[in-house]
């Protein structure tokens, strides 16, 4: 077993999510808060304990609505958690969910909590359309204006341009500092490392057709169906489309640098709504309240780079959690990289096993060996499931556990890019022994 560089072992011994639900333009029927509440009311439903037990709460999310103030905290007091429980909600772009989670073990390792429900959750459908600065400037001047003279010369100063809306989502996936959309830093990864449209196109395809299978095996058993207010189910990840092929996907024109780039909608992860909870554990809870250990979180690595790339992230999170553990790929059983886009997990599976990448931008003596592509993302990722971002991060870390149950294996590393210039990764290990493994 790996050793820990937590000064307490942290277990995670169960989690849930929501199906990723892919926005289609109009508000989904879902809030943030909704979605946070529907996976997490039966994870907390089917636990030996009361979720008063619960120490804390802690929630990513990149965008709430303006209802869902601290949305950790409306999340765990609709769960029945008390008013005694805290609730905190943690923002790192598409590693909110993961911050959470590592927030979460860090509490327990130092000993300031027992028992903690982590997670992550995005309306992306919901996220805001915004006015203008000179139409919010323009609405306090009206409302400022006297008599009907002063209304009428405050409206000839109105202007059609002032009523465009700013779109949230959009202004939201674009880098402030670089001016880059998260789409266009993909296309520099592209051209960089000379990854084709082809090669993307395939991945996409593949990522399709693995979560095509895993839902035609029930390999996904850590999603909760969710019910609108009109009693319609929503039982699967609906962005699938398991009739995706490269001929499909070669009509796809270029989305962020036409008419030359390479990303396409059906290259990239989808815009999508959904939540994902993991319910994390001391020893001491663990043995009192006599819990299941889906797995034991043995490390974490955060890491940083030029926003313009911000898609090498992985490469960059997972080096140091390597080199610290004394670990090469063939040590690691599986992995989930998200999908964010495709042309970004090639680009991290390139300088993964670059020598000269390597050396000079990590400082590695020498490049890893490369990862076995049965052993990535074996039931596809968010170009075909959605990237929610508040919540990919958890659902990653969720089902590389239950990927590691199902085939009685051992370590595996979860890990993101975040818009900004991050990346995120997290290490587990599972006891293929441990109580209520499949035989």
């Amino acid at each position: 077993m790996t050793e820990s560089l937590f000064t307490r072992p942290v277990y995670i011994v169960d989690g849930a999510r929501t199906p990723f639900l892919k926005a289609r333009g109009a508000p989904g029927p879902f809030t943030a808060s909704d979605l946070a509440v529907a996976a997490g009311r039966p994870l907390m439903l089917r636990q030996p304990f009361p979720p008063e037990a619960l120490d804390e709460v802690i929630l990513g999310c990149v965008s709430s609505g303006p209802d869902e103030a601290n949305i950790a905290r409306v999340a765990a007091l609709r769960l029945g958690c008390g008013e005694a429980t805290p609730a905190w909600t943690v923002q790192r772009n598409c590693a909110s969910g993961m911050q959470a989670v590592d927030s979460a073990a860090k509490d327990i390792a130092s000993g300031r909590a027992e028992l903690v429900l982590a997670g992550g959750t995005e309306s992306m459908s919901h996220h805001p359309v915004l006015l203008r600065d000179e139409m919010v400037a323009w609405l306090a001047a009206w409302n400022r204006a006297r008599g009907i003279g002063g209304r009428a010369r405050q409206l000839a100063r109105l202007r059609p341009p002032m009523l465009q809306p700013i779109i949230g989502l959009l202004r939201g996936l674009t880098d402030p500092v670089v001016g880059l959309s998260m789409g266009q830093t993909a296309e520099r990864l592209a051209w960089r490392f000379n990854i084709s449209r082809e090669a993307m196109d395939a991945f996409a395809v593949q990522s399709h057709r693995r979560l095509a299978e895993a839902l035609a095996e029930g390999r996904l058993e850590e999603i909760e169906p969710l019910f609108d207010t009109r009693g319609t189910p929503y039982e699967h990840d609906d962005g699938l489309r398991p009739d995706t092929d490269m001929t499909t996907l070669a009509r796809l024109n270029p989305v962020f640098d036409p008419p030359t780039g390479k990303v396409t909608a059906g290259n990239s992860a989808q815009i999508t709504d959904g939540a994902a909870w993991l319910l994390l554990a001391s020893e001491e809870r663990v043995t009192e309240y006599d819990l299941p250990v889906l797995g034991r979180l043995t490390d974490t690595a955060w890491a940083a780079l030029d926003p313009a790339e911000m898609g090498l992230g992985p490469t960059h999170a997972m080096a140091p959690l390597m080199t610290r553990h004394q670990l090469n790929s063939d040590d690691i059983d599986y992995w989930e990289i998200n999908e964010a886009f495709a042309a970004q997990v090639l680009a991290c599976l390139h300088t993964w096993q670059d020598a000269d990448y390597c050396r000079d931008t990590l400082g590695l003596e020498a490049p890893f060996d490369p990862i076995e592509e049965s052993r990535l993302n074996v039931d596809g990722g968010a170009i075909a499931l959605g990237h929610p971002v508040g919540a990919s991060g958890a659902r990653i870390v969720l089902h590389l556990l239950h990927t590691l149950r199902r085939n009685r294996a051992r370590r595996g590393i979860a890990s993101l890019c975040v818009g900004g210039g991050q990346g995120g990764a997290v290490l587990v290990e599972h006891t293929p022994d441990t109580e209520g493994d499949p035989q």
